[in-house]
């Protein structure tokens, strides 16, 4: 994810990060140790709090099953529900992966996330190649995305509690936009047209009517020091909510990178916005990445950027908090050990809650603090 904007980090706010000890424990009213879990402090006011999940570690890896579990109650299939991964080869399914992330989530009274139905990456080869040849034609391609949307969300049908339903298809500033904001070279709306993504809505609310049903994006609550895609997104959303169309929320994503600063009124505003449609909001794929020594101990190069880490990880945090139809906050991945980031930004990582060896970083205590102040705030959304 690219993101163009440039700020400084509040003095103020990174000196008091310097107090927030490694780890937070609180009392009850009995003197007993209390439950400071993210998930049991973010139920005290109605919000779910998640982690993507790499699906072969889920118990096979106890020191990682056991944070997943313990911390967080919702949790993302992180690549177990993605097309390419679900069929491989063509009429073939393979829903091992999502089903013992589900089946894990029901042990653990976890809800679950699942992500995604529509998207240009990680379709399976069969289809892309098919595409660039010549033997899949458009109108064949429409009913293999109508097929692959009914199966797969009739196959999870009642055990899913948010479906990503279109991911990633509005031009960032660096694209080419469409007259309504869509990219024009995205792989779906390039050969379907803009019409294909309240088709996909229809279709996935026909296979399950009680999912949730999520638009999910980056940088559109102004990441980029602009709000041209928030607009676009915006635009787009409440006219498909005029024609009828299933949607029930958008998914932020919340990328973010020290390097650029974020601002968190615009943030918060756009979020709201969204919610004054009528429809849920969730940060669904939080993490702040900054410069590293390496990819393996993945060690700030910048003192600051330790205390700018935590810091922006809070705003997003407080940001979905103070909108009431904010449902869920889910940081993308649980330890920078596996995370995605040092794959794809060449020197950065640093980006999630725990480092690489599964401790919990500065950035966790921070929002502990921030749930524990929050708790039993008058939230009117609700995760329901």
């Amino acid at each position: 994810m690219k993101l163009r904007r440039r700020s400084a980090v509040v003095a103020a706010g990174a000196a008091a990060l310097m107090l927030v000890p490694a780890a937070v424990a609180f009392a009850n009213g009995n003197g007993k140790a209390a439950d400071t879990s993210l998930r049991a402090l973010a139920a005290k006011q109605g919000l779910r709090f998640g982690t993507a999940v790499d699906a072969a570690q889920l118990g096979s890896n106890k020191a990682y099953t056991d944070v997943v579990n313990t911390q967080f109650s919702v949790v993302t299939a992180e690549n177990a529900m993605k097309w390419d991964a679900v069929e491989p080869t063509q009429g073939v399914y393979n829903w091992k992966a999502g089903d013992q992330l589900v089946q894990s989530a029901q042990q653990n009274g976890q809800a679950v996330r699942g992500h995604t139905l529509m998207w240009h990456n990680q379709v399976p080869s069969w289809l892309t190649t098919g595409v660039n040849n010549g033997t899949i034609s458009n109108a064949q391609l429409r009913d293999l995305l109508h097929k692959h949307v009914t199966d797969e969300v009739s196959h999870f049908k009642g055990k899913i509690w948010q479906w990503d339903v279109i991911n990633e298809v509005f031009a960032n500033s660096w694209e080419t936009p469409q007259a309504d904001g869509l990219n024009a070279n995205d792989f779906w709306i390039s050969h379907l047209g803009s019409g294909i993504i309240a088709d996909v809505f229809r279709w996935a609310h026909a296979a399950d009517p009680k999912a949730l049903l999520m638009y999910n994006d980056y940088n559109i609550t102004g990441e980029d020091g602009t709000n041209v895609k928030f607009q676009a997104v915006y635009n787009f959303v409440k006219d498909l909510r005029k024609q009828g169309v299933p949607i029930d929320g958008i998914g932020e994503q919340g990328h973010l990178d020290t390097q650029y600063g974020f601002d968190a009124q615009r943030y918060q505003a756009d979020l709201q916005a969204f919610g004054d449609l009528g429809l849920k909001v969730a940060v669904t794929e939080a993490d702040v990445r900054t410069f590293v020594n390496n990819a393996t101990d993945q060690v700030p190069t910048s003192s600051l950027a330790q205390f700018a880490q935590p810091y922006e990880f809070s705003e997003l945090l407080k940001g979905c908090e103070l909108v009431s139809q904010c449902i869920s906050f889910t940081a993308w991945g649980v330890h920078d050990g596996d995370s995605w980031i040092p794959s794809t930004f060449k020197g950065e990582g640093y980006g999630l809650l725990y480092d690489v060896n599964l401790q919990p970083k500065t950035a966790y205590s921070t929002l502990q603090q921030d749930l524990k102040l929050a708790a039993g705030a008058p939230r009117h959304g609700s995760w329901k």
